[in-house]
């Protein structure tokens, strides 16, 4: 026998069951219903999540992100023993700064960022049902949820940066012959492009959302869980880098890069997988969750709240939460619409270009032209749209036309062509399509430098509108392919051909900025205010 007891020993009168179970349903229905209202409201968000999930390796995980929170609730149902939701209306008052901030990211057309808004806005939701108490009881799995939005992309250069740096010193180390330029790593065996593939974020990812939830498992002090999550952050790195030198120095023993490269995103996995093993194994000896459970748990009856406060509370959250939508929907249709018209530039045609028929793509309401110039493909796409079309309207169109939003594998760059207007565009290298796109686009009639300046005008615009409609023009360059042929990703080669045919396209347009911003002018729609 011991005196230990259990979930099972709650075992509270039979009237004072009743009370429970009345006092708890309406809690349970106000939650339902919010989050309910929440998936109507943010449907957006979770749409684009359920995208990248889909789409990313990265962020394959987040599917079981909502199972796991479940979980570490069920895991500290011992400590909810004997507690009972107080509502806390007060709290509704944190909706009204996170739906402002909310409204100003939508505008900016930042996604990661409406969707940390809107899991915050759960969180509050969940606060102000439950009460400080059993919220923060259970927070281990509520604030688990934040790994639902695939957040970390911005990370990806700087850990591309990281791993080249740590791929040239281990090559100075071991005495391997080479040559790095910035990214690019060439031995006597070939080149090695530290690829996004290679920046070794999805490992990263997996390993945090992994690190926490093994912290809050295992280990019970902060001290202890704050450790095993720097560590979760750190090694990743570092064992990517390895991984990294570890495929250079293989080419440089069998003599081929194109060898010691074949399916190293298969063995960067096993590696990685074993990594983390050691990282479970290290973490064992400090392990905390043979903790003394909570003695004699007593049955606390019902707070004296009214039944339906609960659902007065979410009703008044989601009246606030609805707020943001509703106005960023008012700005949107004030603007007239997204696309405006298909018009298109008159393109000079480059020597040793061919034109082809023009392709009007009337469901994306774009212009596309088309040019044979040798074993290379290049197709212009010219897209016009309303002033207050938001950044986030032109970043979805710009992944579309490059066909990032449909690759995994993306090398983003610049290309400076000297001589025309604008002189710089920015470059997106894809493998599956096979494809190189050069794109720039027209803001307030004039090319946009890009930044969070360009991204405050355009948001500016959304609301005020403005003289110029936005022009967005992507010139894309593939190798033509065979029918009978195999479609294979872009070699080196191929990538800086079609980077070099986009070139002399662009140099062959002298007028382009002069008629773009005429396009801009004559496009413009629905009542505008402001400059």
């Amino acid at each position: 026998m011991t005196d230990e007891a259990t979930i099972e020993d709650f075992d509270p009168p039979e009237g004072e069951l009743a009370d429970f179970v009345n006092a708890v349903r309406p809690v349970a229905l106000a939650l339902g219903l919010g989050l309910a209202a929440f998936a109507v409201l943010f449907w957006s968000e979770g749409r684009a999540a359920v995208g990248i999930w889909e789409a990313s390796t990265a962020y394959n995980h987040c599917f079981f992100v909502i199972p796991i929170a479940l979980y570490l609730m069920w895991d500290r149902r011992d400590d909810v023993v004997g507690k009972i939701a107080q509502p806390m209306p007060k709290a509704a008052w944190l909706m009204v700064p996170l739906v402002l901030a909310w409204l100003l990211v939508e505008r900016l057309g930042i996604m990661e960022g409406q969707q940390l808004i809107v899991i915050t806005m759960v969180e509050v939701l969940f606060l102000t049902c439950l009460g400080w108490q059993l919220w923060w009881t259970l927070s281990a799995g509520l604030l688990y949820l934040y790994f639902l939005v695939p957040f970390g992309y911005f990370l990806t250069p700087w850990l591309q940066t990281v791993t080249a740096h740590f791929t040239d010193v281990g090559l100075t180390v071991l005495g391997i012959s080479h040559y790095t330029d910035d990214l690019i790593i060439e031995i006597s065996a070939g080149r090695f492009l530290i690829a996004e593939a290679c920046a070794g974020l999805r490992f990263l990812i997996a390993s945090v959302a992994f690190g926490v939830l093994y912290a809050c498992l295992i280990y019970r002090s902060p001290g202890r869980r704050v450790m095993f999550f720097a560590a979760s952050l750190v090694i990743p790195v570092v064992a990517n880098g390895f991984r990294a030198l570890g495929i250079v120095t293989l080419g440089n023993i069998l003599g081929s890069a194109e060898a010691a490269a074949a399916d190293h995103l298969i063995y960067g996995w096993i590696f990685n997988s074993f990594v983390i093993l050691l990282l479970i194994l290290a973490g064992l000896p400090f392990r905390e969750d043979q903790h003394e459970r909570m003695s004699s748990p007593s049955y606390s009856p019902p707070p004296s709240f009214s039944r339906w406060s609960p659902l007065a509370t979410v009703v008044v959250v989601g009246i606030v939460a609805s707020s943001g939508p509703a106005l960023a929907l008012w700005f949107d249709r004030a603007g007239g619409g997204d696309k405006v018209a298909m018009v298109a530039p008159q393109f000079t045609i480059p020597q040793g270009c061919v034109i082809q028929p023009a392709k009007p793509d009337q469901q994306n309401a774009s212009s596309l032209q088309e040019f044979i110039c040798g074993s290379t493909r290049l197709q212009v796409a010219v897209e016009v749209f309303s002033s207050r079309a938001s950044p986030g309207i032109l970043a979805v169109n710009r992944n579309r036309l490059s066909g990032a939003e449909a690759s995994d594998e993306r090398l983003f760059s610049s290309m400076t062509i000297p001589g025309i207007e604008p002189s710089r565009w920015r470059t997106v290298s894809t493998e599956t399509p096979a494809r190189v796109t050069a794109m720039t686009y027209w803001l307030d009639g004039r090319p946009s430098a890009g930044g969070l300046r360009e991204r405050l005008l355009q948001a500016r615009n959304s609301m005020l509108g403005s003289r110029y409609a936005q022009v967005l023009m992507a010139v894309s360059a593939e190798p033509i392919i065979p029918p009978d042929q195999k479609i294979q990703p872009m070699t080196g080669p191929q990538r800086q051909f079609a980077e070099r045919a986009i070139q002399v396209f662009l140099n062959a347009q002298s007028g382009l900025a002069d008629q773009v911003a005429a396009l801009a002018t004559r496009a413009i729609v629905g009542p505008m205010r402001g400059s």
